[in-house]
């Protein structure tokens, strides 16, 4: 009899946790193609070996994602890749390092008003992807009939969010950029005193002028979002969604954004309860390299090795640049791995491995690298942190500037604009944190700020996916504060109350004192 009880309790016991247990569910993705990719396609496959259901919308032209994956199923729907050119951004570097050489002051606006260019035809096509995929009656009864738990997106683009809004989904954003930059800008008080606006490559100590210059920059990011991006969405909004509805609204709305960032990293600055900070969840131990990169690694020596990667854009590098850098490499006791598409650099020499793939992770995590030499996007710049390798940065475009700006500060990377690279100039750069102990011990310290924590930034991320599936939301974390209007929300009411009552107060008490001042003098009249 007890035996039969115990079994009883245990079966209820297993059915309870089955019960409360969120495997299984149901999640539809929309990711961003390119680099983004990476990011999504990790925390995918951690979903999925958690026993849940994944379902990704791409473009049938989609350059990264493939249709068919052990992980997912997918769907292809209109996306931004249907229309626009993968080599957009090349073509947009060459015009970034031909004013590179003006003042900062200037670059800076020139490489924003850029992206505003760039970005307002991004929007128009991405407008139009969505009123194709939520005038497609088949399609969306489809999404609506299978019932699911959540929407995963990356907010970078913006079909995820208006779907999601669209079929009144949970949201939970993968996400550092949106609209006009970086998205502490949309769903945290961004006092631009002493937060820097993306793209403005300033520091969180500003003197006067570069608050100015921070103000402006704040400035035109406002017009950006209120008079370049919504508009391109107002025809979609008014068909499909109830009055008052634009871009930044449906943002706000999302459960939780998993920021990909990590104070380690970025400065100081204020944040809201349904942020959560997983940077460098991509990040992982290296594993053991390929023989012959083994080889190669340990043939270096007691010198060590350098690693370069640039990504895809090394191949827009003018040829007077690679061959500034493979003639530095060449004066260098130390191997070189080198990540390079296009022709071979005339000056290379014997000490430089070119490659067209690396396993960077793994690179970095070995014992004989001793410095990483990166364009500055922030999955190598984390893999860095992560591994303690100083960095050599050579931003070319983006937010990479911003970056790199911030491991300079910290003490852990040197930068050389790459549109003033010479062989001195890099060589000198590149000798500097080869024999200046200064930025191994300042990234050592960084890695082990950022591995210091209770929960692994994956562990982390996946929790709160699964929170908000078992809760179906987290609005108890959103602030009332974004359903304000903007006077509201900074006082001008109040303040315009307290200036009338002041006002009256003032022209009240001058009243009274001219009828009293009246009153003395027609008494002093009458006594004379």
């Amino acid at each position: 009899m007890s035996n039969t009880v115990s079994v009883f309790l245990a079966l209820l016991c297993y059915l309870l946790l089955q019960s409360s247990s969120c495997s299984g569910s149901r999640i539809l993705v929309v990711p961003v193609d390119g680099s983004h990719w990476i990011n999504m396609k990790i925390i995918l496959e951690e979903l999925h070996s958690r026993g849940h259901e994944i379902t990704v919308l791409r473009s049938a032209k989609s350059w990264y994602i493939p249709s068919n994956s052990s992980i997912y199923t997918s769907i292809n729907v209109p996306m931004l890749e249907d229309d626009s050119d993968r080599d957009f951004s090349i073509k947009m570097l060459q015009d970034v390092m031909n004013r590179r050489s003006f003042s900062t002051f200037i670059s800076t606006f020139y490489q924003q008003h850029l992206l505003t260019s760039a970005i307002g035809d991004c929007h128009k096509m991405l407008a139009r992807s969505a009123a194709k995929i939520l005038d497609d009656a088949m399609l969306v009864q489809q999404l609506q009939d299978t019932k699911y738990d959540i929407m995963l997106t990356d907010p970078a683009l913006t079909l995820g969010v208006i779907l999601g809004a669209y079929l009144k989904l949970p949201m939970v954003f993968n996400v550092r950029w949106i609209n006009t930059g970086e998205g502490h800008l949309t769903i945290a008080p961004s006092p631009v005193s002493y937060v820097p606006v993306p793209g403005s490559e300033l520091h969180n100590q500003m003197d006067f002028l570069e608050r100015i210059k921070n103000m402006l920059h704040f400035l035109y990011s406002v017009y950006d979002q209120y008079f370049i991006i919504n508009p391109a969405y107002s025809d979609l909004f008014q068909k499909h969604f109830p009055p008052g509805t634009n871009l930044v609204s449906l943002e706000l709305s999302a459960d939780i954004w998993l920021f990909r960032a990590d104070f380690v990293f970025e400065f100081p600055r204020p944040t809201m309860p349904n942020v959560v900070y997983v940077g460098g969840f991509q990040c992982k131990k290296a594993h053991p390299l390929p023989d012959d990169l083994e080889e190669f690694m340990q043939s270096s020596g007691k010198h060590g090795v350098v690693v370069m990667s640039m990504g895809t854009l090394v191949s827009a590098l003018p040829p007077e640049i690679t061959e500034a850098i493979a003639a530095a490499f060449a004066q260098l006791p130390q191997k070189v791995i080198w990540r390079f598409v296009g022709d071979k650099p005339s000056s290379l020499g014997n000490n430089t491995l070119l490659v067209k793939w690396l396993p960077q992770n793994d690179l970095l995590g070995h014992p004989k690298t001793r410095v990483f030499i990166a364009h500055g996007g922030t999955n190598g710049l984390y893999e860095a942190i992560y591994h303690g390798v100083p960095v050599l940065g050579l931003p070319l475009l983006f937010d990479q500037f911003d970056n790199l700006l911030r491991l300079k500060v910290r003490g852990a990377a040197r930068v050389v604009e790459a549109q003033s690279l010479t062989k001195d100039n890099f060589l000198e750069a590149l000798k500097d944190i080869l024999e200046n102990p200064f930025y191994h011990k300042n990234i050592q310290h960084l890695s082990r700020l950022h591995r210091d924590r209770p929960m692994s930034p994956m562990d982390t991320a996946i929790f709160w996916i699964e929170y908000v599936i078992r809760n179906k939301g987290a609005a108890h974390l959103q602030s009332t504060g974004f359903s304000l209007p903007w006077y509201s929300y900074f006082c001008l009411d109040v303040a315009v109350f307290f200036l009338a009552i002041t006002g009256a107060s003032i022209c009240s008490s001058v009243f009274a004192c001219r009828v009293l001042c009246c009153r003395r003098s027609s008494k002093k009249r009458k006594a004379e």
